[in-house]
């Protein structure tokens, strides 16, 4: 899905297709709700996606972890606070992405966990055009830290602090009792040693 689409696959790709010149990866990138479908009709061989699924005769195996962030423009009032109150985080017009996200779907179960109410004010359909959006004071957005390693470290966005909890698994998902190649058994392991690598650092 989106965020391990745009911000981890195209390394891991980039390494395996060293190793494997012969391979030819095809990726599409989507939500998670598409991506799991994609899975389920046979479309595509594995799907990796963020947070909860919801087709219960897909295999899944954890892959990573991974962690939200609530954003915000330099010059908005949250960047001089040291932890937003539950209140603030209601009355907030936030910028979401759309329907079927698993990050979407992560932060609004953090919400409801908190019992917070969420006034969206802009749905778009790309982290890119949501970082561009908060940054330019639109509003306020939450993504994954991974998707805006930049923008926070060059100060374009600012990370605000909150009582969220916006952990969640990245998840690899394959087919039931579905034949698997060579390749892509080899796909599987090399991701799954990839995760390792990961978790030693």
């Amino acid at each position: 899905s989106t965020t391990i689409g745009n911000y981890i696959l195209p390394w891991i790709l980039s390494d395996f297709s060293r190793l494997y010149p012969k391979a030819k990866p095809y990726l599409i990138v989507g939500n998670t709700q598409q991506i799991e479908t994609g899975v389920d009709t046979g479309d595509l061989d594995l799907g990796l996606v963020e947070g909860p699924y919801h087709l219960t005769s897909l295999n899944s195996t954890f892959w990573r972890e991974d962690e939200l962030v609530v954003i915000a423009g330099c010059d908005h009032v949250w960047s001089h606070e040291k932890t937003i109150s539950n209140k603030n985080l209601a009355h907030a017009p936030w910028i979401m992405r759309e329907k079927g996200s698993g990050t979407r779907e992560v932060f609004e179960a953090a919400m409801a966990k908190r019992g917070i109410k969420i006034t969206i004010s802009l749905e778009l359909g790309h982290t890119e055009a949501i970082k561009k959006a908060v940054e330019a004071g639109l509003g306020v957005g939450c993504l994954s830290r991974m998707a805006v390693a930049r923008e926070l470290e060059n100060n374009w966005l600012v990370q605000i602090n909150s009582s969220l909890d916006l952990r969640r698994s990245l998840i690899i998902l394959t087919r039931e009792h579905n034949y698997r190649t060579k390749l892509l058994d080899t796909c599987l392991s090399f991701l799954l040693e990839d995760s390792l690598c990961m978790m030693t650092i």
